[in-house]
């Protein structure tokens, strides 16, 4: 299920194929990842698994040594750690993710309207994101407010570039924000998600209730997070399309 909110409350409830019928929703013109990573972060090593009450082996491509013999204590601690293991029964199946929640950013940042521009661009960058949600003081989100709109690529160095630049800094974030704004219920099905993303060019959509109270954030991002990592992402599984989900 998509909304679309704005200033003055829910302007649309349905599917994803009269977006653009009912709201005046621009293509953005530079889309962001939400959360981003430093150049010097890595993903942690992989750790190397062994079977229970015996030793580790060698990482592939490490030099081989003898390996130290096993006490008996831990002999016997493995066993019966493996043997409380099969009683526990396999671990249940990871499924296949196919639902926005399964995928979106939970709370995550949002801005209120009535911040600077100058304020707001500190906490994005503070948080390291391109965009937050825009919401009023019950928490209802009324836009979206991008970092490519508050540094324009038309404010580029030329005559008067600062004097506007300026001034754009010193504007409230209702100003320049998305509004209105699309927003996505957290059980719709992801490949509905990524036909908005496509066809709005926007870097992701705000998580709301009916209300349009703030519940996450999807990204471009999260959802290809999900196509790299296992359970598999599946975006054909899901309600048949009259549902409009």
């Amino acid at each position: 299920m998509f909304f679309v909110f704005g200033p003055s409350g829910q302007m649309y409830r349905g599917g994803p194929e009269n977006l653009d019928k009912i709201a005046p929703v621009r293509r953005a013109g530079r889309p962001q990842a939400l959360r981003t990573r430093s150049a010097t972060e890595e993903d942690p090593p992989v750790p190397y698994h062994h079977a229970p009450g015996l030793p580790p082996r060698s990482a592939p491509g490490a030099s081989a040594e003898p390996a130290a013999p096993v006490p008996v204590s831990r002999r016997v601690l493995g066993a019966v750690q493996a043997y409380a293991q099969t009683l526990a029964g396999p671990a249940p199946r990871r499924e296949p993710l196919s639902r926005v929640q399964d995928v979106m950013t939970p709370g995550g940042l949002s801005v209120p309207p009535d911040i600077r521009v100058n304020d707001a661009w500190q906490t994005l960058a503070e948080h390291g994101v391109a965009q937050a949600p825009v919401v009023d003081t019950l928490g209802r989100v009324v836009g979206l407010l991008l970092r490519a709109d508050m540094a324009p690529l038309d404010l580029l160095p030329e005559p008067g570039a600062i004097k506007d630049a300026i001034a754009l800094a010193r504007r409230p974030v209702s100003e320049v924000m998305v509004s209105p704004v699309p927003t996505v219920a957290a059980d719709t099905a992801l490949r509905r998600v990524a036909g908005v993303l496509l066809s709005t060019g926007l870097p992701g959509l705000p998580v709301t209730d009916e209300a349009g109270v703030l519940a996450g954030f999807i990204s471009r991002t999260d959802i290809l997070r999900a196509v790299a990592a296992d359970p598999p992402l599946d975006l054909w599984s899901g309600p048949p399309e009259g549902m409009g989900l």
